[in-house]
């Protein structure tokens, strides 16, 4: 049984980026924790609610076989967060499992860490493509990419695949 440190914006998290990669990864008998920032409980942009177990500056890579930041509108306040860039290079250096859905791959292109990487994002205009593509990411146009043990999935639509695809990582 794997540790997963699941991030999640206080406010308006994406639900089913949450839930869904959440229901995967505990059927495949793994264990989800919750980190946020400033918060006891975040809240989805659905109505969804999420107890948060760790508080993100007190979070640490070692502890955990995967990182994964999820989406939402309120992901973006991870953009410049300098404790979310602390945990996805302690746990890229870790040579964990990090992975990120939605708008949260911009975390990851800030944090340095789609350097040469093949990485999906979900997009608006080419904005967001265009954030982790200035960043050294290779934009592949794919729902869910797997890059060595970078995940990355561009939207709830793709939620459960995503899941799906870190938990063959963790086997």
């Amino acid at each position: 049984m794997a540790k997963v440190l699941m991030v999640v914006a206080p406010v308006d998290f994406r639900d089913e980026e949450a839930f869904g990669p959440r229901e995967v990864l505990e059927a495949a008998g793994h264990r989800v924790l919750v980190a946020s920032k400033g918060t006891r409980t975040a809240k989805g942009n659905m109505g969804g609610s999420l107890a948060v177990d760790v508080e993100l500056a007190d979070a640490k890579a070692g502890d955990y076989d995967a990182i994964i930041f999820i989406g939402g509108s309120g992901a973006s306040c991870y953009f410049e967060d300098a404790e979310a860039h602390r945990l996805a290079r302690e746990a890229a250096a870790a040579g964990k499992i990090l992975g990120a859905i939605c708008i949260a791959p911009i975390t990851l292109a800030k944090a340095g860490m789609l350097e040469g990487k093949r990485a999906t994002v979900w997009d608006n205009e080419g904005k967001q493509i265009g954030s982790i593509e200035k960043r050294g990411a290779k934009f592949s146009g794919e729902h869910v990419t797997v890059d060595g043990k970078l995940v990355t999935a561009d939207g709830p639509a793709a939620a459960r695949e995503f899941g799906k695809r870190i938990v063959e990582l963790l086997a």
